[in-house]
């Protein structure tokens, strides 16, 4: 019976470690590093404080960290320098096949504000004339999923163009001095090439494609911190509800934080969704498309199971 006692108390104190330690790391908060782009519901929030108002009763701080595009803001999520941000339908897939330390956090419907942009004097008048044509995007992003879809519509293979891997920054320019035919992008820079740099559109991304938006969260901080990732999370989806009804000042919030002008800012804003959910069967669906054509390539390494990766908020 000692014996039996013993046993018991001990799980039991097992048990009670493990729960302190569960406790402990759920209290253990003291920053939140987000990852944001120059659009987009987190540039609001950034610009709103949202998420600072809403953690300062809590002594938690927040941090964030501006990235041109999103790979580099998943390479810094995976190794933990960041723990939450929002990227397109495509860096996910290039992290999830490397084996990245990520999960999917909520979705985004996106139903413009991206797409191919040509010069407006352009021969390029359809999507077959891309073929043989140096088209710039930045490997691994939405853009990058858009021409593949693109080239498929025409019956054309990804080997009919020469891609010319640049981030946004880079891709402006040289799409404004012909150094590329084409840029495939996404809002703002969208809309700059449409209103500063002589750009016309070749296709909008709806046209060809469902495409979704994603926030992402850092594996191990979803894991330890489920309870404080639902907050930003929730925080998020509120202010993507007041930005669907509050369009004219969206595009001012968005001009102040990012230094764009303001008559950009508001053609992205108009034509821009916002609502943020949670990732639904067929927003997976659409992402394991996204995946299953990648690894068809040889873009990716590896075929992955975009569920798999799909955050579960703990129920209570």
């Amino acid at each position: 019976m000692r014996r039996r006692q013993f046993l018991q108390l001990s799980l039991g104190t097992v048990t009670a470690a493990a729960l302190s330690r569960q406790g402990n790391a759920q209290e253990s908060v003291k920053e939140i590093r987000i990852g944001y782009q120059k659009n987009g519901v987190l540039v609001i929030a950034r610009q709103q404080a949202a998420l600072e108002k809403h953690f300062a009763p809590q002594k938690i701080d927040v941090k964030w960290v501006e990235f041109s595009s999103g790979p580099p803001m998943l390479e810094a999520m995976n190794v933990g320098s960041v723990d939450y941000g929002a990227v397109g339908d495509s860096p996910p897939v290039f992290a999830q096949s490397a084996g990245a330390n990520l999960v999917y956090a909520a979705g985004q419907p996106i139903t413009n504000g991206q797409g191919i942009l040509v010069q407006s004097q352009s021969p390029i008048r359809t999507i077959a004339d891309l073929k043989g044509k140096r088209v710039g995007f930045t490997k691994g992003s939405s853009a990058h999923n858009i021409i593949v879809q693109t080239l498929e519509k025409a019956g054309l293979t990804y080997a009919d163009i020469t891609p010319v891997y640049l981030t946004p920054p880079d891709a402006g320019p040289a799409f404004a001095n012909g150094s590329i035919d084409a840029w495939s992008i996404w809002d703002p820079y969208f809309a700059i090439g449409e209103t500063k740099q002589n750009g016309r559109v070749l296709v909008n991304a709806s046209e060809i494609t469902k495409t979704n938006s994603f926030y992402i969260a850092n594996r191990d901080f979803a894991k330890n911190h489920g309870a404080v990732l639902q907050q930003i999370i929730d925080v998020t989806s509120s202010t993507a509800k007041w930005a669907e009804a509050h369009r004219d000042e969206v595009a001012k919030s968005l001009s102040a934080v990012t230094g764009i002008p303001l008559d950009i800012q508001t053609v992205a804003a108009n034509r821009s969704s916002f609502a943020v959910g949670p990732i639904t069967d067929d927003i997976i669906a659409t992402q394991q498309g996204v995946a299953d054509r990648f690894f068809k390539l040889g873009l990716i390494p590896k075929p992955v199971v975009v569920r798999d990766a799909v955050w579960k908020p703990v129920q209570t």
